[in-house]
């Protein structure tokens, strides 16, 4: 996939850069493999903003996605490669043997006409799936289950890639794309390959509609605010902070401070990212 840029024909232009599509050969979703997705705007069932800075935004329609490649042993063909509004990654228009159709993130090298199958006896190729018993040690892999039928949860953005560094026992290491190597059990399903966009890190927005398109409103910073909206508030002009350290709107720190609770998958962490 190329990137394209744009003449400098306005401020906004200027810098901007896109896709050029290349790799897309087909415009339209299936219509049996889509459904409708209503934006929430960041609000919850009372209408109370939880998440900030969400809005507006094109409609969009929620593709359904094959995470968990259960259909084993049915060889399937790559009828096209389609753009998703709804993920950085492209994915695959699959045609399987016994007519069904399905959506599966499209790996770098899945071309239309390329086969494809998920089970123990598929061959070590970019778009097969197997579980990770069976995938060579050093293998790059994606749509990683974390949970044996739960469907690939970890792994699934543009450029992205995990590779299997080793078996222990029931458990293979997985070093992940932050650096943490985990163990996840054998018989979890992984998705052979390299996701495809790998350009998709190098793509400038150029000017604030383009966020605005994606469904983000702006963000304010706090000490442009008064003391009553954020503890940076407040004061004569520009005024600093006035405290030790950053703080978040509701007077929590906001740096250097760790706000992951413990999790019962903790265990399964060998090395954690950053060390």
């Amino acid at each position: 996939m190329a990137i394209k840029s744009y003449r400098p024909t306005s401020p906004g232009r200027r810098g901007m850069s896109g896709y050029t599509f290349d790799e897309i050969t087909k415009d339209k979703p299936e219509k049996s493999l889509v459904a409708p997705k209503k934006s929430k705007a960041g609000r919850n069932f009372r209408g109370i903003v939880t998440v900030r800075h969400r809005g507006a935004g094109e409609k969009r329609q929620l593709r359904i996605i094959d995470f968990k490649r259960d259909k084993t042993d049915v060889p399937g063909r790559v009828a096209a490669i389609e753009y998703d509004p709804n993920r950085t990654a492209r994915i695959a228009l699959i045609f399987y043997a016994d007519g069904e159709k399905r959506y599966i993130l499209a790996p770098v090298g899945l071309n239309v006409g390329d086969t494809v199958m998920s089970g123990e006896k598929a061959e070590i190729k970019p778009g097969n799936a197997m579980p990770m018993r069976f995938i060579p040690t050093g293998t790059e892999i994606h749509n990683i289950e974390m949970q044996k039928g739960r469907g690939g949860q970890i792994v699934r953005s543009a450029g992205a890639s995990a590779q299997l560094m080793g078996k222990e026992g029931e458990y293979a290491l997985i070093r992940l794309p932050s650096g943490e190597i985990r163990r996840i059990r054998l018989e979890c399903i992984a998705t052979i390959g390299k996701i495809g966009n790998i350009e998709h890190q190098n793509i400038s927005l150029g000017k604030a509609g383009r966020k605005r398109h994606m469904g983000w409103r702006p963000t304010v910073r706090g000490s442009a605010m008064s003391p009553r909206d954020h503890p940076h508030g407040g004061g004569e002009g520009r005024s600093p902070i006035g405290m030790p350290g950053p703080k978040t709107p509701w007077g929590k720190p906001a740096l250097g401070y760790k706000t992951r609770k413990p999790k019962a998958s903790d265990r399964m962490i060998v090395k954690r990212r950053g060390k």
